[in-house]
């Protein structure tokens, strides 16, 4: 992606959702070289967070609720969290859960587009978000799969102000044009059952070589593909069920 700090209206947190935390620490720390910190407090909840070096980039966290899938969450940054709630909600969107403070260190939703897919609101407190992006083992791209494309790019235009650059095979998002994410559009070969989602994209030094790892402990959805005039890309699915993408660094636009 373009961005490489936090700013609004942009991803600034990927956040794992499981049933199992200490063996997604184990396959992630394998796989991306992090080190988990756990929060000790007790109404954290096993809330980790996972870091390259001293930058935070990502967490990992027991599911909380019995409805929670277990998946990757992506956040977007917002300076009003109940502001952009309720924009969320005008535009054909619901509100999940709050708008509600975590600590001291920022205020957070849970909210869905109107085809279901779920994403997260940040609004900064002590922590802005990802201390890096775009480099091995850090997030670098995120994308919307849905089934009503027209229907998506009205309503993240609208909620957070984005900039759409529309193509016959690809669109990408953007916050005043600089671009870090982009939209695929849900056909036949998606079974029904998949619903509207957002997916993560970690940077790795060798995809196939990433990829080769997780056939030993997980599951390859995309095989190592390069795409035309972009990266080379796949898709994966960890242990517990989780999917995620990754893709090579530097390759990103």
């Amino acid at each position: 992606m373009k961005l490489d700090a936090p700013v609004t209206g942009g991803p600034c947190w990927a956040e794992l959702g499981t049933t199992d935390l200490e063996a997604a620490q184990r396959f992630y720390t394998r796989l991306f070289g992090w080190r988990p910190e756990r929060d000790p407090r007790q109404e954290a909840g096993g809330y980790t967070v996972a870091h390259l070096g001293d930058a935070a980039v990502a967490a990992l966290a027991p599911l909380y609720q019995p409805s929670q899938p277990v998946a990757w969450n992506v956040s977007f940054a917002v300076t009003d969290a109940d502001g952009t709630a309720r924009a969320v909600t005008e535009a054909g969107g619901t509100v999940l859960l709050g708008p509600m403070d975590v600590f001291d260190v920022g205020r957070f939703a849970v909210a869905a587009d109107p085809a279901g897919a779920v994403f997260q609101l940040w609004q900064a407190g002590t922590f802005p978000g990802a201390g890096l992006f775009n480099v091995p083992g850090s997030l670098g791209w995120v994308e919307l799969y849905t089934r009503d494309p027209d229907q998506a790019v009205a309503f993240y235009a609208r909620v957070f102000g984005w900039t759409v650059a529309p193509s016959d095979r690809y669109t990408q998002w953007g916050v005043g044009g600089a671009d870090f994410g982009g939209m695929v559009t849900m056909d036949a070969k998606f079974p029904p059952e998949v619903p509207a989602h957002w997916l993560p994209y970690f940077a790795v030094a060798d995809v196939d070589a990433t990829t080769a790892v997780v056939q030993r402990l997980g599951d390859v959805l995309m095989v190592p593909t390069s795409v035309p005039d972009g990266p080379r890309i796949a898709v994966l699915r960890d242990p517990q069920g989780a999917m995620f993408g990754v893709y090579r660094a530097g390759d990103e636009g």
